[in-house]
């Protein structure tokens, strides 16, 4: 294996400084991960199987969490590990980003957590959506799609070609939602979740606007390989 990249060696004395700034980036255990777009700023957590994509990658992640049922594995010296029981009511994923919320990370970045099973994948959008539920911003990233979960808020996303974008209420009834730079816009309206209204629209402008006055919302990029998103509250 080559030597693990710098920028990604564990820090176990200064993990938690300054994290309002950073992104938290957590690795899962998918079939397959697409590791893509980080930056030397990002705090990586990997989830068990997490933690081959990772090293598969030349990452050391800061602190594995996991209780080891799918990677047996060395673990590199150095990083931090939180062993978890088997039998638990919190999938590992959704007990990482409970750890992050509570370090004080609201922006998320989530990689192998698309394919493989398909309750795996619902469980790993349940966590974006908790993230979301709770004042944060959360990108689920794979080769072909990009998923961002948000609420209370509003998106921009700059325009990209021959991308379709799609929009979902995540939490139930979502209100106050509009739509601009789109070719099928809305205004101030009321999703549901049993009605797909939503699905693939397309770019009209330079950037579109998501917003949501009430509710989480999920918007699907596919094709798509943007990178720069603003959200605002």
């Amino acid at each position: 294996m080559d030597k693990l990249r710098a920028d990604r060696v564990a820090d176990p004395y200064g993990m938690v400084k300054h994290m309002e700034k950073r992104r938290c980036v957590i690795i899962a255990g998918a079939p397959e991960a697409y590791i893509a777009g980080l930056l030397p700023s990002d705090f990586i957590i990997a989830c068990d199987y997490g933690l081959r994509h990772a090293l598969n990658n030349n990452i050391a992640p800061h602190l594995i969490i996991g209780d080891f049922d799918s990677y047996s594995g060395e673990i590199p010296f150095g990083i931090s590990v939180i062993r978890t029981p088997a039998e638990k009511d919190d999938t590992d994923m959704m007990l990482a980003v409970k750890h992050a919320i509570n370090m004080g990370f609201s922006d998320f970045l989530l990689l192998g957590a698309t394919g493989g099973r398909i309750d795996h994948y619902l469980a790993n959008l349940a966590a974006a959506g908790f993230i979301a539920e709770n004042g944060g911003f959360c990108e689920t990233r794979d080769k072909n799609a990009r998923i961002l979960t948000f609420g209370n808020g509003t998106l921009d996303i700059p325009k990209r070609d021959g991308c379709i974008l799609s929009v979902f209420p995540f939490s139930g009834e979502c209100r106050g939602v509009t739509l601009e730079g789109v070719k099928y816009p809305l205004k101030n309206a009321a999703l549901n979740p049993f009605d797909p209204v939503g699905v693939s629209n397309e770019f009209t402008a330079d950037c579109a606007k998501i917003t949501v006055k009430k509710g989480v919302l999920t918007v699907i990029l596919i094709n798509s390989s943007i990178y720069g998103f603003t959200f605002s509250m």
